[in-house]
């Protein structure tokens, strides 16, 4: 899956740097769905599927336009606000309650700079009675009390100003690509997913065919000393050595070394009539599997059928 987008990154390199946001899975891959189906979507096409980040600790994004910016050029900023709410509280007074808080912003200094900026301006903040962190494993509840004659609604507008209540996320989706790190913008960024899940689809399919052919190599040299058991156990007995024997059984029934060493190698049990009926059912699903194996790898359709199937 597209873990790049998913989980997001953020890192500083030399010159350079990367701030990818994090976003919702099941959005991701169906808009790389979309563009394996439609290679020619557009931006709009795939802002039908991906909305926008999905910042693990909530919180409200404020607009679409820096969200359309950073999918269409790779840069772009998005506005993170905490989610709040007003509760009533004795004699006619009102607290603010911060439910959810932006990404990356620690919530002990977010609540330790709000109340930095009560202390410095004053003439502001006056109207803040008391901060507090009422936070429990049933959920974040981060209390700020307003006093009686504040206008309550003044004070959040100016913490969204001051504090990080209100923040500016700097998308800068920049990865490598081609062994070059390049800016890309929500296509691009599917796009090159679409093509790693190609190759590495293909190698692995290529890996799985060469591991199938060699195990039918093998089983079709077991099965020619099942079909000639009494003369490849009478050949066996007649030789002076393993060699011996391996150069026997390759002149006589037209074997490579390896399957004539896989003869040699077979335990007495595999000659019962279970273990040889077990032989050749496993030789059909082998060679169903080299079928199926060498179509993916002779058909775009059915490799980008594997690919949306995972």
């Amino acid at each position: 899956f597209p873990n790049l987008l998913v989980n997001g990154s953020s890192g500083i390199a030399v010159g350079m740097a990367t701030n990818i946001p994090p976003h919702n899975l099941r959005e991701v891959i169906d808009a790389a769905v979309c563009v394996l189906d439609n290679p020619e979507a557009t931006l709009d096409d795939l802002m039908e599927y991906v909305k926008g980040p999905d910042f693990p600790t909530r919180g409200m994004i404020m607009g679409r336009a820096g969200i359309r910016q950073a999918y269409a050029t790779g840069k772009g900023h998005v506005r993170v606000r905490a989610r709040t709410e007003f509760e009533e509280f004795g004699n006619n007074r009102t607290r603010i309650i911060v439910t959810e808080i932006p990404y990356q912003v620690n919530k002990a200094a977010m609540l330790e700079k709000i109340l930095k900026l009560s202390e410095e301006k004053k003439a502001l903040f006056a109207g803040i009675h008391d901060i507090r962190d009422e936070s429990d494993r049933t959920g974040m509840r981060a209390v700020i009390e307003v006093k009686r004659d504040a206008d309550v609604e003044k004070i959040l507008a100016a913490l969204y100003k001051y504090s990080d209540l209100q923040v500016s996320f700097g998308a800068n989706m920049v990865a490598i690509a081609g062994g070059k790190p390049v800016q890309m913008g929500l296509k691009a960024l599917l796009t090159h997913f679409i093509e790693h899940r190609k190759r590495v689809v293909t190698r692995r399919t290529q890996y799985e065919l060469e591991q199938a052919r060699a195990r039918a190599h093998i089983l079709e040299g077991l099965i020619v000393a099942v079909d000639n058991l009494d003369e490849v156990i009478a050949l066996i007995r007649a030789s002076k050595n393993p060699k011996e024997a391996r150069e026997k059984l390759v002149a006589r029934f037209d074997l490579s070394e390896a399957q004539a060493q896989a003869i040699l190698d077979m335990r007495l049990q595999r000659l019962t009539n279970l273990e040889i009926l077990t032989l050749r059912k496993e030789y059909e699903e082998v060679c169903k599997l080299i079928d199926r194996l060498e179509g993916i790898l002779k058909s775009e359709k059915k490799l980008l059928r594997v690919i949306r199937d995972e």
